[in-house]
């Protein structure tokens, strides 16, 4: 595993900074765009299909959406609902797959069903007689506005940092440039909380799935852990770390993570990058925290290229690392090990990563591999990493042999000392 050039699975005409997979149509959601400047860059949400041909993964724009002069930077999703970080609102939109229509009439060469119909039956159009219905295989997606919130009042240059939605799909958080964290209800959008967590702006936030936990990173070297909008705790992952000062790393990014094989398990997962970019650069870190106690378990290097983006798998098996030279990993949650690795497989900047979810949509597409990650970055390029089914021993198997081996000591213990049974 080393530097070589992943095929795209897609690209964009704008730069992509968030992605997202919806577990129930299986569609991917990628988003970005230029901004507001006059470069000829456009701002869009792109909705696409995946497919597994054989054992290549492809995929299909089936929608642009155009939102004009804002890029998303940041995006989550609620069932059909997207929450899109734009300059300083969070703008919510609900997005419909609409099933093509039989019994259309063939259109005209002048309209625009033609390139997605297919025509069913009938004579030659020279010929004369009557063609028969057409069956329209364009696939439409309809896409409404259903409220925006102001999300970060900096009064200059607004930008909403990072958002996430509740595991029960009741409250929107965000966190933005001027370092506070908002939490709407959901779906009425009623303001819950608004507190300053950091000094400076909010890094990344995340929820613990009882909702009694909000873990937020801020710019300023500091990873909190807050009860409502009351500060519970602070985090310090180098404790038994003596040469590691308070101000040599700052937290990047956290997620709240599920421990495979454990109802009631938790984990939270923390990066740590140098604040300071020295000649000789220093690793970057990867923690493991208890998720209930939030006391570190495990600590570990992850290299030495500054690490961009974190993503967790909805099984909370691995962990996805992007960094700033383009570079995509994926590792062992229980371990901290590296699996699998991709040196700049983009071109810049990885600004987003999502693990395809084990839902019945997906589950077809995702073929032989145990773990199917997309990754997207500021080059437009949308990658997909797999890693393939690792073989395993099967313990009826071992248990079979184990029997086996019995069986044939006491034999061979019988044949040297006879009377031994």
């Amino acid at each position: 595993m080393g530097k070589r050039r992943m095929p795209d699975l897609y690209r964009a005409p704008f730069p992509l900074y968030a992605i997202k997979v919806d577990p129930n149509t299986g569609l991917i959601i990628t988003a970005g765009g230029g901004g507001a400047s006059k470069t000829g860059i456009k701002n869009g949400v792109h909705f696409l299909s995946l497919e597994l041909v054989g054992s290549q993964h492809s995929a299909t724009l089936l929608h642009s959406h155009d939102t004009e002069t804002r890029a998303t930077m940041n995006m989550a999703i609620a069932g059909d609902v997207i929450a899109a970080g734009q300059d300083g609102n969070c703008s919510l939109m609900r997005f419909k797959q609409q099933t093509p229509k039989e019994g259309r009439k063939p259109a005209s060469k002048e309209g625009t069903g033609g390139k997605g119909a297919r025509k069913r039956a009938g004579r030659d159009q020279n010929g004369g007689g009557d063609v028969k219905e057409t069956k329209d295989e364009t696939v439409r997606m309809s896409l409404d506005d259903v409220g925006v919130v102001r999300s970060d009042v900096s009064p200059q240059d607004p930008l909403q940092k990072c958002v996430r939605f509740s595991s029960d799909l009741t409250l929107l958080l965000t966190g933005g440039m001027d370092g506070h964290v908002r939490v709407w209800e959901y779906p009425s959008l009623k303001e819950k909380l608004d507190f300053k967590a950091h000094e400076g702006e909010v890094e990344d936030l995340d929820i613990s799935p009882d909702n009694k936990h909000i873990v937020t990173v801020g710019r300023d070297f500091t990873c909190n852990v807050w009860s409502g909008d009351q500060l519970a705790m602070g985090l310090c992952w180098h404790d038994n770390m003596p040469q590691i000062t308070d101000k040599m790393y700052r937290y990047l990014q956290c997620r709240f993570g599920k421990v495979e094989d454990q109802k009631d398990g938790l984990r939270l997962y923390t990066v740590q990058v140098p604040h300071k970019r020295d000649r000789k650069p220093p690793p970057c870190y990867l923690t493991k925290w208890d998720g209930q106690s939030f006391l570190p378990l495990l600590t570990k290097p992850c290299g030495s290229e500054v690490i961009s983006c974190l993503a967790v798998s909805d099984s909370g098996t691995f962990l996805g690392l992007g960094t700033i030279t383009g570079s995509v990993a994926i590792y062992i949650a229980f371990s901290l090990q590296k699996l699998y690795y991709v040196r700049e497989s983009h071109g810049i900047v990885v600004t987003d990563l999502a693990f395809l979810p084990d839902s019945p949509k997906i589950r077809a597409v995702k073929g032989g591999n145990e773990v199917a990650m997309l990754s997207v970055a500021v080059d437009s390029r949308c990658q997909m990493h797999t890693v393939a089914n690792r073989s395993s021993f099967p313990v009826w198997l071992a248990l079979v042999l184990c029997g086996l081996i019995v069986v044939g000591v006491v034999l061979l213990l019988q044949y040297l000392f006879p009377g031994f049974i």
